[in-house]
């Protein structure tokens, strides 16, 4: 995510400089590296995949994807369709499915039998769609969301900046000591206690996120109607830890003021 998503180095919204002109950048880049880690895929009872060589592929304006070695995915649980699809910045792509007992993944898995001579690379690796498998390990730890972004980071730091949230008008938070979390690529985000936030305007709903860093995000609507304005990890990932039951409000959706200037 850090390098070709957002603000990420090769993503579309950077906001670094580099010491070149960028056209020497192609528009759309490709960065594909080896993985120290040990990753499983595993479907209906089955690991699908286990593999100490895959490699990661960083795409702008996708999230990193793991590629398997051919000879790390058990082939007897693999049925071969007609499915096809093109890229233009690596070829065209065959599928499998993937049976295991009386489950069966469509076209869960695709590879590029004869990948672009620009990135030829590829050629005896295939990659999965993530959402398909049942679960993901890397090593001995489950994972959630999408594969872990070596150059992703979070910090969340204890802070006396003053916050201030309102929303047409009425004030929806105040605080001066927020957890301020920074993540890799994405905007700057204050989590507030809730004992200075205005709980008694806001309503649980049913919408649930998932960060692979962070955790199960809960989230919260105004009284009013404002839907999905706030947000909460009740049961946060250890990156996350320090904002466990802190609530976080959009700056998309409200108006926050940081030491009384308003940001976006």
């Amino acid at each position: 995510m850090a390098l070709a998503l957002g603000t990420g180095p090769f993503g579309p919204q950077r906001n670094g400089e580099f010491n070149f002109d960028t056209g020497v950048l192609q528009a759309h880049t490709l960065y594909f590296e080896d993985s120290p880690k040990r990753v499983r895929s595993i479907f209906g009872g089955e690991t699908v995949a286990d593999s100490r060589r895959v490699k990661m592929l960083h795409e702008t304006g996708h999230l990193p994807v793991y590629y398997f070695p051919m000879e790390d995915i058990r082939q007897d649980l693999l049925e071969a369709g007609d499915r096809t699809t093109h890229c233009p910045f690596k070829g065209d792509a065959s599928y499998y499915s993937v049976r295991a007992g009386d489950r069966v993944a469509e076209n869960a898995i695709w590879y590029y039998p004869e990948p672009l001579e620009s990135f030829s690379a590829l050629k005896g690796y295939a990659a999965f769609y993530w959402r398909k498998m049942d679960a993901w390990m890397e090593e001995d730890e489950k994972v959630i969301g999408h594969p872990h972004d070596p150059y992703h980071r979070v910090d969340v730091l204890e802070s006396s900046r003053q916050i201030r949230v309102t929303l047409d008008g009425e004030e929806l938070a105040a605080s001066d000591r927020p957890k301020i979390l920074f993540e890799t690529a994405l905007p700057t985000r204050y989590y507030l206690p809730t004992e200075d936030v205005r709980m008694d305007l806001l309503v649980p709903s049913d919408t649930e996120t998932i960060c692979p860093y962070k955790g199960i995000a809960s989230y919260y609507s105004t009284q009013g109607g404002t839907a999905d304005v706030a947000w909460s990890y009740p049961d946060p990932l250890p990156e996350a830890e320090k904002v466990k039951d802190y609530i976080c409000l959009y700056s998309e959706k409200a108006r926050i003021e940081v030491d009384g200037e308003k940001i976006d």
